[in-house]
C-alpha cells in the first residue's frame, strides 16, 4: 500500500484513542501480529468529504502500524448500485493519494459463502424464513419504548425453512414474498437485535454477478462476515454503527467462527456546517437538477472538490487536523477552506486577471508601443522565478478599483489619485469617459510616470494601493464561475426541508473576464491565484479559445466577516 509522501504531509498525527487501542493490542497480541483495516463503500453514490476522513483513518492507521488496508465494495443492493460508482470511488481514493494494491474485494465475492453460512444458521435453529410483508415486519418490530412481537412464521421447522430458502434462491417467489431473518430476541432493547432481516428477494441483475442471484444479503449480514473472510483485524466505522456491533458479534458467535475476529471501533463521523452529507440528499440534489452533477464544485463530494480546485494534500491535511473523536460534533467549513488556502498559497502560481473590466487609456504612453514587464510567479516560492507580461497603452483594471467620488480611506484609483500597477508603473487618473445614456463610467484617462518602471518610485514617493491589470490588446477572454456555499443555513439537514435553504447566490457566472496571455494553454485542473481575487482552477469545460475557471476559494474567509457583521447587528 502506498501513502502520501512525507514532503506533502504535516507532522505525524497525534496518538488518538483508536491508535492507542491498536498499539495496546499489538503489545498484547489480542488481534494477532498484523494490522488489517478496510474501507467498505457501497457503490450507490460518489464519495464525499466525510468519506475522505474515514479513508484517511483506515489507510493511515494501517500504514502507520505496518499493515494493509483493503478496499471492499459492499455491493449487496443491485437496485441502487452501478459499475460507474465503483470506478469513480476507485478514482477518488487514488486521487487522495492512497492505494490498496492487490487487496481489492467485493462483498459479492462471498455470496456463496454467505449463503452457506445462512443455511448453517437455519440448521442450528437460529434463522427462519418469514412471510410477513415489509410493512408487517416493521409493525411487529415494535418501537424504542415497546418490545416487538414474534412473527407467526418464526417457529417453522428447520426442514420447511431450508426448503423455502432454497426455493427463494431458485427464483420461485416474487420480490417481497419472503425474507430470511435471524432468530434472536424480539424483546431486545436494541432494535437491531429483533430478528433482523438477513436476505431479501431482488430479481435485479447485479453489476458483477449478473442474473446468478435473485436473493441478496442485507448489509448487516454481509458486513462482519466479509471482514472475517478477509482477515480484517479492525473494523473502523462511524458512530451510527455502534448499536449494530452486538449484531455483528452475534453473527460471528452463532457461526462459531474461530478467533481472531474483527474488532469494531467507532469514531465520530465528519459533519460540516452549511452542507449535507447524506447520500440520499446528495442524490436528490443531482437528480433534482439543483446542481449540475456529482462533480458540481458546490458539492461536498471528492469529485466536486477536485473540480473546484482542491488538492489531495489539502484534504488529507484537513482530515489530520480535525483529528479522531469519540463524540459527534460539527466542524466549521472555514477549516476546510483554510486548508486549501494554506496549500495553494505555497504552490499556486500568481497570474493577472480582471473579472469586471474597466478600460484605462494611458494618454502619455506611446501609441503602438508594447513592453514586457517582469512579474513574480509566487512570492512564497522564490525558486518559481518571474514571467514576462505585456504592457501597453490600453489596459483593463477591476471596476471596483475605481470610484468617481470616493469615500474616506478609499485608496484605489479616483480622479487625481495615483496608484501603482502591479510590477509596472505608477498611474494617475486625469479624466473619465461616461456612457451618455446611463452615466456609467466606461473609460478612465490616465498618465504614467516612466521613472516608476517595476512599481517603485526613484524619488521615494509612496502610493497606498497596488492594482492588478491586463493589457487590453493581449488579454484573453474567459468565463469565471464564482461558487459560494450551496446552503445559506448552518444545518440544512436539521431543518424541515433542506431544499428550502439552497443558497440562490451559490453560483455566479462571469462571462466578460479578461486574463493574461500566459493562460492560453492552461490545462484542465491547473490552479492559480488571481492576484487580489482568490484561488482559481481551470474547469474541464475549458478548451482552446474558451477558457473556463472555477473559483476554488477566496483569499480570505468572507463568511466570517459576514457572520461578525450579523452578530453586531443583532447586538
Amino acid at each position: 500500500m502506498s501513502s502520501p509522501s512525507a514532503e506533502s504531509r504535516p507532522e505525524a498525527p497525534p496518538r488518538d484513542f483508536i491508535r492507542e487501542i491498536v498499539a495496546q493490542d499489538l503489545v498484547s497480541g489480542k488481534q494477532g501480529a498484523s494490522i488489517v483495516t478496510r474501507f467498505p463503500p457501497e457503490p450507490n453514490g460518489r464519495l464525499h468529504i466525510g468519506h475522505a476522513k474515514a479513508i484517511a483513518i483506515d489507510f493511515g492507521i494501517a500504514q502507520e502500524f505496518g499493515g494493509r488496508c483493503n478496499l471492499r465494495f459492499d455491493d449487496t443492493n443491485p437496485v441502487k448500485e452501478s459499475q460507474e460508482y465503483v470506478d469513480e470511488i476507485e478514482r477518488d481514493i487514488r486521487w487522495l493519494g492512497y492505494d490498496w494494491g492487490e487487496h481489492l474485494y467485493h462483498a459479492s465475492d462471498y455470496f456463496e459463502q454467505l449463503y452457506q453460512w445462512a443455511e448453517q444458521l437455519i440448521r442450528a435453529g437460529k434463522a427462519y424464513v418469514d412471510s410477513l410483508t415489509a410493512d408487517e415486519i416493521r409493525e411487529y418490530r415494535g418501537t424504542l419504548t415497546e418490545p416487538g412481537r414474534e412473527s407467526p412464521y418464526r417457529n417453522r421447522s428447520v426442514e420447511e425453512n431450508l426448503d423455502l430458502f432454497r426455493r427463494m434462491r431458485a427464483g420461485e417467489f416474487a420480490d417481497g414474498a419472503h425474507v430470511l431473518r435471524a432468530k434472536i430476541d424480539m424483546a431486545s432493547g436494541n432494535i437491531n437485535m429483533r430478528d433482523p432481516v438477513m436476505y431479501r428477494i431482488r430479481k435485479t441483475p447485479h453489476q458483477r454477478t449478473g442474473d446468478k442471484w435473485v436473493i441478496y444479503p442485507m448489509y448487516d449480514w454481509a458486513h462482519g462476515q466479509s471482514d472475517y473472510i478477509e482477515g480484517v483485524t479492525y473494523s473502523l466505522c462511524s458512530l451510527e454503527y455502534e448499536d449494530h456491533r452486538p449484531l455483528y458479534d452475534w453473527y460471528l458467535e452463532a457461526l462459531e467462527l474461530d478467533p481472531p475476529r474483527p474488532r469494531q471501533i467507532e469514531f465520530a463521523r465528519l459533519n460540516l456546517n452549511y452542507t449535507v452529507m447524506s447520500k440520499r440528499m446528495l442524490l436528490e440534489l443531482v437528480e433534482g437538477g439543483h446542481v449540475s452533477g456529482w462533480d458540481d464544485p458546490r458539492m461536498p463530494t471528492i469529485s466536486g472538490l477536485r473540480r473546484r480546485g482542491y488538492t489531495p494534500e489539502s484534504i488529507r491535511n484537513f482530515c489530520e487536523r480535525i483529528g479522531v473523536a469519540k463524540r459527534n460534533n460539527v466542524v466549521d467549513i472555514a477549516n476546510l477552506e483554510h486548508a486549501i488556502r494554506e496549500d495553494l498559497n505555497v504552490r499556486a502560481p500568481r497570474v493577472l486577471a480582471v473579472l469586471s473590466p474597466l478600460k484605462v487609456v494611458i494618454e502619455n504612453y506611446p501609441e503602438g508601443q508594447i513592453e514586457e514587464v517582469d512579474v513574480i510567479n509566487n512570492p512564497e516560492d522564490r525558486s518559481a522565478g518571474t514571467r514576462k507580461v505585456p504592457f501597453a497603452r490600453v489596459l483593463y483594471i477591476e471596476r471596483d478599483d475605481f470610484m468617481e467620488r470616493p469615500p474616506k480611506k478609499f485608496f484605489r484609483l479616483s480622479p487625481g489619485n495615483e496608484v501603482r500597477l502591479r510590477c509596472a508603473y505608477f498611474i494617475r487618473c486625469t479624466g473619465i469617459v461616461k456612457d451618455p445614456a446611463t452615466g456609467e463610467v466606461v473609460e478612465i484617462r490616465a498618465t504614467y510616470d516612466p521613472a516608476t518602471r517595476g512599481g517603485d518610485s526613484p524619488d521615494g514617493r509612496k502610493v497606498k494601493a497596488t492594482l492588478h491589470w491586463v493589457s487590453a490588446a493581449h488579454a484573453l477572454d474567459a468565463e469565471v464561475r464564482i461558487y459560494d456555499r450551496l446552503f445559506n443555513h448552518e444545518d440544512p439537514a436539521g431543518t424541515d426541508d433542506y431544499l428550502d435553504h439552497l443558497n440562490p447566490k451559490s453560483l455566479e457566472v462571469i462571462s466578460c473576464a479578461k486574463v493574461e496571455p500566459s493562460l492560453r494553454t492552461a490545462a484542465a485542473g491547473s490552479r492559480y491565484q488571481f492576484e487580489r481575487l482568490g484561488y482559481f482552477s481551470v474547469d474541464p469545460d475549458s478548451g482552446p479559445g474558451a477558457l473556463v475557471f472555477n473559483r476554488t476559494v477566496s483569499l480570505r474567509d468572507t463568511w466570517a466577516k459576514i457572520a461578525q457583521k450579523d452578530l453586531k447587528t443583532k447586538i
